[in-house]
């Protein structure tokens, strides 16, 4: 109800403003004796009964928060209370970086949609090891996605991964390498089979812990070079996450047609469906579907696809701190 009373207010500021605003609170209560308890009662008893084990992990729940949410490993001792399964943070760049000039992050309320253009602002892996180590270790499944720096050379792009990951490995319980963003110019040709059986070896080199290592994929991507980048991720990899946000524009306003970035939410739902669909007919690897996850209905669709757990950000933004609980006491 209090997110009720909120919501007004928030989405009357810029929508990247309103999550500073909101994560930076959630920054400051995460430190007190007490919050996440008190958040996690607020926000309603978690169900039993969903308990699963996925790449050598033990998750509470499949409900996950996509990356994107959390990106420097802020909250990350305060996100559990919510409810999900396990969180994902990131993207993740080697280097410290901006990211894309503002205005970069726009609602479409009557879609249950954004659009992001936002360029893999981060604060650089070693910022983001140093916060690790000072924190509380999560108590759920901890996901590093791996993004790249705008500036590095294509022929460099394995060495900056691997470097990125060998950073973060001690912190992360699995790791995704997230060549499908529409927003750093370039990063999209990685998903290219060569490309992407590079990466995935320089990070493998540097991954002696055995860490879970999984590829973000784009929905734009054709089942030709959808295929080839299963069968590369298969070879060299152990899951999937299926899949980021989409440059259509399908299901939106004429008006947003021209607008720069990643769409997420439900527009893109039936698409990342038909995405894991796919995939499970063309590997057994185990798959993260996110994409249009806001219900418990929806969890339920991706889950019986062939998924083996979900993702939501699009979703907790616009159906509130509630939204995780609601999802798990409906799959239960």
């Amino acid at each position: 109800m209090l997110y009720d009373v909120l919501k007004p207010f928030l989405f009357a500021l810029d929508a990247e403003r309103a999550h500073e605003e909101v994560s930076g609170l959630m920054a400051l209560a995460a430190p007190i004796p007490g919050a996440g308890a008190l958040l996690s009662a607020l926000t309603g008893p978690s169900r039993p009964g969903l308990e699963k084990t996925v790449f050598g992990l033990r998750f509470k729940n499949p409900v996950g928060l996509a990356a994107g949410f959390d990106k420097d490993a802020k909250l990350v001792s305060l996100l559990p209370a919510f409810g999900f399964g396990f969180l994902e943070i990131g993207s993740v760049t080697l280097n410290p970086q901006p990211g894309n000039p503002r205005p970069r992050l726009f609602r479409l309320p009557e879609q249950q949609a954004l659009i992001n253009r936002m360029g893999f602002n981060s604060e650089g892996a070693r910022a983001v090891a140093r916060r690790l180590a000072c924190s509380p270790r999560p108590a759920i499944p901890l996901g590093i996605n791996l993004g790249l720096n705008k500036d590095t050379p294509d022929e460099d792009a394995a060495r900056a991964y691997a470097d990125t990951f060998r950073i973060l490995s001690e912190w992360g319980d699995y790791f995704v390498v997230n060549v499908s963003s529409p927003n750093t110019p370039g990063l999209r040709d990685l998903q290219r089979a060569s490309r992407l059986a590079d990466i995935l070896s320089a990070v493998q080199d540097a991954n002696d812990k055995g860490k879970p290592v999984l590829v973000k994929l784009s929905p734009d991507l054709d089942d030709q070079d959808l295929a080839a980048c299963v069968e590369s991720t298969q070879a060299r990899a152990q899951g999937l996450v299926i899949c980021n946000t989409t440059l259509s524009r399908e299901g939106v306003p004429e008006s947003w047609s021209s607008q720069p970035g990643g769409l997420s939410g439900a527009p893109l739902k039936r698409r990342a469906l038909e995405l894991v669909k796919k995939v499970r007919s063309l590997s057994r690897l185990p798959i993260i579907g996110s994409g249009g996850i806001a219900t418990a209905d929806d969890a339920r669709e991706r889950l019986e696809a062939g998924a083996d757990l979900v993702q939501l950000y699009t979703g907790f933004v616009f159906a509130g701190p509630g939204a995780v609980k609601r999802i798990t006491r409906g799959l239960s």
